[in-house]
């Protein structure tokens, strides 16, 4: 790949409501309309060579979330933001300007298929009945956009009963304020829209 095809790759970060994760947004899509999050490298095996080339090279990598044109790092660092920020912008443009694989699509869906508490996003699949097809595409349409704008997801993980559980993923994991949008914005919403909702709950990871 020549030198100036590398240089259409840009990157800028933005800080989340989560201090101890930053937003790093490309001009270029890495996950189209899905996201990926992987809490440890162990996730990260056979699913994303990028997370996996993240963890390795910074040692104080937490989590990794990658969604539409943005990534999402935790750091488990007592180090500043503005200290670790320069070398990872630069690692993740390379990365991505190479043309290296981000994640691999069929490995998430497989792991969907076999553990709905995978962390393969709100993929709608072949077997959900059709209430959760709702919840999944009620949460992709209107709950989504405003959560990734602070670097994170809310992901469905099960429906039962009436109660949907969902898991925080990104920005979002740990983030305090998180809890207060499960109950106070998205309860309302999905039991508005589909009638057969009783209630919302976060799932304990």
């Amino acid at each position: 790949m020549s030198v100036s095809e590398k240089r259409i790759v840009s990157i800028y970060t933005e800080a989340t409501p989560n201090p101890t994760t930053m937003k790093f947004v490309l001009n270029k899509m890495l996950f189209p309309q899905n996201s990926a999050d992987f809490p440890t490298r162990e996730d990260a095996e056979e699913a994303s060579p990028l997370a996996i080339a993240l963890f390795d090279k910074f040692d104080f990598v937490k989590s990794v979330f990658i969604m539409n044109n943005f990534i999402t790092v935790a750091k488990g660092s007592e180090q500043e933001w503005y200290e670790l920020i320069p070398d990872l912008r630069e690692f993740i443009r390379n990365y991505v300007a190479e043309g290296n694989e981000i994640v691999n699509l069929e490995v998430l869906k497989q792991r969907l298929v076999s553990n709905p508490q995978s962390n393969a996003g709100n993929m709608v699949l072949e077997d959900d009945s059709e209430i959760v097809v709702k919840i999944k595409e009620m949460l992709t349409k209107y709950v989504q956009p405003a959560v990734e704008a602070d670097g994170g997801s809310i992901v469905f993980r099960s429906y039962q009963d009436g109660i949907v559980r969902l898991g925080m993923q990104g920005a979002c994991s740990g983030c305090p304020s998180s809890s207060v949008t499960l109950k106070a914005g998205i309860e309302g919403l999905l039991k508005r829209m589909i009638p057969e909702v009783q209630s919302v709950e976060a799932e304990m990871l």
